[in-house]
């Protein structure tokens, strides 16, 4: 089974839109294009249903329904219970406030661990503990590969840990982390487990259930949905932290969490991100449960992302101007290839600009692991991201466009 890139790129409006003609978008790590079921609920939300939700009146009582549906049907595609799953306004917020839950929660000489590996999202809220007394354990990539090691890790737990933090991919370094193993010695060490799955979410939804982290965050608006932040948080810990929302949700698990009340048309424009994956699961004959659906969507996705990825590597790792960040095999990282090159990455992506090639340079709020590597934070890299609905003549364009500018 392979992927219909004509059927994929059919579900994005932007790819029909006159002024996008001609461009090839490779920022995708900093946000997706949308969906067409999300802009469409979206759209009838706020045309038929902008009422306050959950009140006896036919319009309010379609709100709260579009809004539990959303929640309910991930929360499915994700392998946990419904009310595991909560919005937010940003997975930055959401990180915070967790953070705070744990300020409450843990006492003076408990240990948390964070990694230099991690967007500052899932790094300084946590790294802000060590202000209430909690000992803050850094585990550190290797400089040379960026890489996580199982064995540094193993290292720094013992039974003061109550905390291990960790992303499930960086959006500088794009290496895949075996969370399922890491999550696994971080329990044995009687640890909880936070993953940020803000960069693997956009390459296939997982089933966080199956894995086994503690709490799993993600931006829906890098999913190819509105700007919101969803986080799972298990039933086990999400009883044990204190409650950050209104005293009188403190009953209720999905609310628990979220102090502000929830964007409604965004909570409910979420289950467009559904549509999207039963269309795709549909179109290409996958069948079963929603998360087997939802396991096959993710498959046939990786595998389109891995077998356009790997010419852009070998292009790049050939190239002696640059430094390639990262794995050289496609399979063992997601499509966000951070290089660093002689001059500013800045510089680069307006040169590639003038090419019809869409992207950044920076630090991508991922200065620890730039910073651990060796890179000046001032010339910083040049990015390319892409997802699914990349196609192989865009690849080509990008390889084009590299080849006269570097």
């Amino acid at each position: 089974m392979t992927l219909d890139p004509d059927f994929v790129r059919a579900q994005f409006p932007a790819f029909s839109e006159p002024n996008l003609q001609g461009q090839a978008f490779f920022e995708n790590a900093g946000g997706s294009y949308t969906c067409g079921p999300v802009i469409e609920r979206l759209e009838r939300y706020y045309r038929e249903r902008k009422v306050q939700p959950y009140a006896p009146y036919e319009a309010s009582r379609l709100a709260g329904e579009e809004m539990d549906e959303a929640r309910a049907r991930l929360a499915e595609m994700l392998g946990v219970d419904h009310d595991e799953l909560s919005f937010g306004p940003s997975t930055t917020q959401n990180t915070y406030v967790l953070a705070q839950a744990f300020r409450e929660w843990l006492s003076e000489g408990d240990a948390i661990i964070v990694t230099d590996q991690d967007h500052e999202a899932n790094s300084g809220p946590w790294r802000r503990l060590a202000d209430a007394g909690i000992e803050v354990r850094e585990w550190q990539i290797n400089r040379e590969t960026g890489l996580l090691e199982l064995g540094t890790l193993e290292n720094l737990l013992d039974e003061r840990v109550r905390l291990v933090c960790f992303p499930h991919c960086s959006n500088i370094v794009g290496a895949i982390n075996p969370v399922v193993e890491i999550t696994a010695a971080a329990h044995a060490a009687g640890a909880f487990v936070c993953v940020d799955g803000v960069s693997y979410a956009p390459h296939g939804f997982v089933n966080v259930g199956d894995m086994g982290p503690d709490i799993y965050l993600f931006s829906a608006y890098k999913t190819y949905g509105p700007h919101q932040g969803i986080m799972v948080i298990r039933r086990e810990l999400g009883s044990l932290l204190p409650n950050q929302g209104h005293w009188f949700n403190a009953d209720s698990l999905y609310k628990r969490f979220t102090p502000a009340g929830p964007d409604h048309a965004q909570v409910a424009a979420c289950a467009g991100m559904a549509d999207y994956y039963e269309t795709m699961a549909a179109h290409h004959g996958i069948s079963g449960s929603a998360t087997e659906r939802t396991a096959g969507v993710h498959d046939l996705m990786r595998m389109h992302e891995t077998e356009l990825l790997q010419p852009v590597l070998d292009y790049l790792a050939e190239k002696n101007s640059v430094r390639l960040i990262g794995p050289r095999d496609a399979s063992e990282k997601a499509p966000t290839v951070a290089v660093e090159l002689p001059g500013p990455g800045e510089v680069a992506a307006a040169k590639l600009a003038r090419h019809g090639i869409m992207t950044g340079g920076g630090d991508f709020y991922g200065s620890r692991p730039l910073q651990a590597m060796g890179i000046d934070l001032d010339k910083g890299v040049l990015r390319l991201s892409f997802v699914h609905y990349t196609s192989r003549d865009e690849i080509n364009k990008l390889l084009n466009a590299l080849d006269e500018t570097l």
